[in-house]
């Protein structure tokens, strides 16, 4: 892990990118670059991205941390390297221009010797502070979300308690294992751990938006990719898997994905069902018949949620309801063993082998006889290896 500690006066030029979704402008980042972004209280997924591509420097025209709730985008950035320009004010989007060529000096931007904005270095104590006093705000956090839950529970209910309208689709789910991909915190890890688990059970993958280019990542082809068609790739959408547009349930039944499917010359079906793209995968996995469905790096706790920007998780907890006994949620399995090695499980094997292999001979007779005998014709042997070792050893 890289040094968080940043020097007190920061100097370094770099091309910038800009775009106020920081999802989008990952995929046009290089390394090296400058991205300049409008993300209040950057999430962990985006901050991953944003490591991802190697870039130098995050200027942020919000604040990344408004203490509204603790998210750790902010720290992975600092932890990787990568320096933080906050809060800059919106001003500089007309000042400047994808591609230019700027220099970050302390806390200020220029370009071609010309001020653009500055804004506030954030330092990992900086960051530390702030985490710590958003901490505080999570009781409010909490209850404002359980209320606006609760409120919509009625609302979708039908989730819970109705056959879900699902296109058709060719991909046989029924009675098969069904991986559903997430691009949520620990993703990469977790599907590295479920790697013996893919390549054994074979199960049908789901990738829901860059979930789908995380599994072409680990050198697996996705089945059916869901989702609004936001941030998953070109490359992937090409792959040749089923595509499936979340749509809003309005009664024209929009789905503003399709118009980029329609752009690439590919064709998709549209399930208009409320809640989120990975709601929607694992009530298709369920309804289709699957026996079992193994989900990684979904959304499942409060600040997952608070991350999205979603006020509630009515459909989350409806849908999990209903799908809970075939669920596996796998999120953090890469986590279980981490702090211990090999060679202490290894350890352990040979002493539960020895004490296995002492209770049968402390229970036996007629072993404890062929023991004696064998000492007895082989001591001689066994002296002389005594001696050899204890030579080795000095």
């Amino acid at each position: 892990m890289a040094d968080n500690s940043l020097p007190m006066t920061l100097k370094l030029t770099g091309t910038i990118r800009l775009d106020k979704r920081t999802k989008n402008l990952a995929k046009r980042l290089k390394p090296g670059e400058i991205a300049l972004i409008d993300h209040q209280d950057i999430d962990s997924v985006s901050a991953q991205m944003l490591i991802d591509r190697r870039i130098s420097a995050v200027i942020n025209a919000s604040k990344s941390i408004s203490g509204r709730y603790p998210n750790l985008g902010p720290k992975m950035l600092l932890d990787a390297g990568i320096p933080i320009i906050d809060d800059v004010g919106n001003e500089m989007w007309d000042r400047i221009r994808e591609g230019d060529m700027v220099e970050i000096t302390g806390c200020q931007l220029h370009a071609d010797g010309v001020l653009v904005c500055s804004g506030k270095q954030l330092t990992a104590e900086d960051v530390e502070h702030m985490l710590e006093e958003a901490k505080q705000n999570l009781d409010v956090e909490l209850e404002r979300f359980a209320e606006n839950t609760l409120s919509y529970v009625l609302k979708e209910k039908s989730l819970l308690l109705d056959a879900t309208k699902l296109p058709d689709i060719d991909t046989q789910i029924a009675g098969k294992h069904v991986l559903i991909v997430v691009r949520g915190e620990g993703y990469k890890e977790d599907l590295v751990s479920l790697r013996a688990y893919i390549n054994e059970v074979k199960p049908v993958l789901i990738g829901v938006d860059g979930g789908a280019d995380a599994l072409l990542g680990m050198g697996y082809k996705p089945h059916i990719i869901i989702g609004d068609m936001d941030s998953v790739s070109d490359k992937a959408l090409k792959c040749g898997a089923e595509i499936i547009v979340h749509a809003y349930t309005d009664a024209a039944r929009t789905a503003p994905g399709m118009a980029r499917l329609k752009q690439l010359g590919l064709g998709a079906t549209i399930a208009a069902v409320p809640g989120t793209s990975e709601d929607v995968a694992m009530l298709l996995a369920y309804e289709k018949g699957a026996e079992l469905i193994v989900a990684v790096g979904t959304h499942s706790n409060l600040i997952d949620f608070l991350d999205k920007g979603r006020k509630g998780m009515s459909s989350t907890f409806l849908v999990r309801l209903k799908v809970g006994s075939k669920l596996v949620d796998a999120r953090g399995a890469s986590k279980l063993y981490q702090n211990r090695s090999g060679v202490q499980y290894a350890g352990i094997l040979v002493l539960a082998a020895m004490a296995a292999l002492v209770t049968v001979i402390a229970s036996s007779p007629a072993i404890q006889d062929q023991i004696r005998l064998f000492m007895i014709e082989h001591k001689a042997r066994l002296w002389d290896l005594w001696v050899q070792l204890r030579l080795w050893e000095r």
